[in-house]
């Protein structure tokens, strides 16, 4: 048996797409469980760039079966288009894909509540108008449509018939506005039928597999910050990307997940709003934005950026029961003198190594800092551990005595190639 998950461990964006790619070469089964369209893995295939929102990274890999698990929510807009875009690379996706019948629809009116909503409130989060959260909603109120009810089609559009009229003179009411409710239903039902063929049981499906022995990788979308339980509420995603959202995600118990693997980046990044404590607001954040090409693979958004918080890093060891770190970008921090690591909080004058996910406890903690010596050196093309400057090792091994955590592997760079395993 083996089952191991990957997961994030900052705001997202760690980089867990490659890890994914990297490591699903080896496995037989790669399985998403949780969040939408608001994802965005990035990957370089045969030199160009592709980037997955909701098909899991290992269909990069042709002998990988992928799985999208029952708590991720579903814009069938979206499949298609990756669906197609995959095509022209020349992957094939039909019968290496499945959708469990227990993942809830995304529809229309979920993106038009969610960005109204944005519109009016008084403390955006900056979400991705996805409508993430308000397929989550309707879930959690038990009225949401659930990807297995396209089985019993006929019976399938009378009651998207009815949510659309329920929720249509919800938006007239609220918001003042109006929608064309019959070209939108059309156009939603077309494209249902193109991933009825998709979906099936996948519980029993990978409870088999993982009886059989076969090896799966588990994927998660965004990050133990954004947790909706053990995030910096409100400014969280809608689900939960901590391991313990794989198992409810996929139907898979927790004794049978062999290993947890944590991606960070070697330095921080936040997209949207929320309390960011090392975040840089000036010369040296922007030169980790540029250096980085640190841009929303979702909605291109600028990313926030500034130094790695162990403090965090080691509140994220603790939620996922980690066992060791996929570290990347650490070459984006090959021109600076100094790199800064965040060790402690000063809160109200005192000390502490304790992560707050309280919001405005968080939001005025100020960051302590200790400072390590920067190579200044190019990473590109190094194979081996040996060949890494002695700072980089420095670095690595102060992170991990921090955290109690051992770095398994480092990305120097996007591509597969760019990868040392220690």
């Amino acid at each position: 048996m083996s089952v191991s998950l990957i997961v994030g461990t900052q705001w997202g964006d760690e980089g867990k797409g490659k890890i994914v790619d990297l490591l699903s070469k080896d496995a037989n089964i790669v399985a998403r469980y949780q969040g939408g369209a608001n994802a965005g893995h990035t990957v370089i295939y045969n030199g160009k760039k592709i980037i997955l929102h909701l098909i899991p990274t290992g269909i990069l890999n042709p002998h990988t079966t992928c799985i999208i698990g029952n708590g991720v929510v579903l814009d069938p807009f979206a499949l298609l288009q990756e669906t197609e875009t995959l095509e022209k690379h020349n992957v094939q996706v039909s019968g290496r894909l499945f959708i469990s019948n227990k993942a809830h629809l995304i529809l229309p009116y979920h993106k038009i509540i969610e960005k109204y909503s944005e519109e009016c409130s008084t403390q955006s989060i900056g979400t991705t108008g996805r409508g993430i959260g308000p397929s989550y909603v309707d879930k959690y109120a038990r009225c949401g449509i659930r990807v297995g009810e396209i089985l019993n089609f006929d019976e399938f559009v009378i009651r998207l018939r009815k949510n659309f009229e329920e929720k249509v003179r919800f938006i007239e009411k609220i918001f003042n506005k109006t929608i064309d409710i019959e070209n939108t239903i059309d156009e939603y039902i077309e494209a249902i039928k193109q991933i009825k063929n998709f979906t099936f049981d996948t519980c029993y499906f990978l409870n088999q597999k993982i009886k059989e022995g076969k090896k799966i990788l588990i994927e998660g979308a965004q990050g133990t910050l954004l947790d909706i339980d053990h995030g910096t509420y409100p400014f969280v995603t809608s689900s939960n990307p901590t391991a313990g959202g794989a198992c409810t995600g996929l139907g898979v118990p927790p004794n049978k997940i062999d290993k947890v693997i944590g991606v960070s980046k070697a330095y921080a990044t936040r997209v949207g709003n929320g309390p960011f404590p090392t975040e840089l607001k000036n010369q040296f954040g922007q030169q980790l934005q540029s250096k980085g090409y640190e841009f929303g693979s979702t909605t291109g958004r600028p990313r926030r950026c500034g130094w790695l918080d162990l403090v965090a890093l080691r509140y994220s060891v603790m939620i996922n029961g980690i066992e060791e770190i996929a570290l990347t970008k650490i070459d984006v921090l090959s021109d600076f003198d100094e790199i800064n690591v965040c060790t402690k909080y000063e809160l109200n004058g005192e000390q502490t190594e304790l992560f707050p996910t309280d919001l405005l406890t968080l939001e005025k903690v100020k960051p302590i800092y200790t400072s390590l010596k920067g190579w200044k050196k190019s990473l590109a093309g190094l194979k081996l551990k040996k060949e890494l400057p002695k700072e980089v090792l420095a670095y690595i091994n102060f992170l991990e005595e921090y955290i109690s955590c051992k770095v398994s592997m480092l990305s120097t760079g996007p591509a597969r190639e760019d990868t040392i395993f220690f």
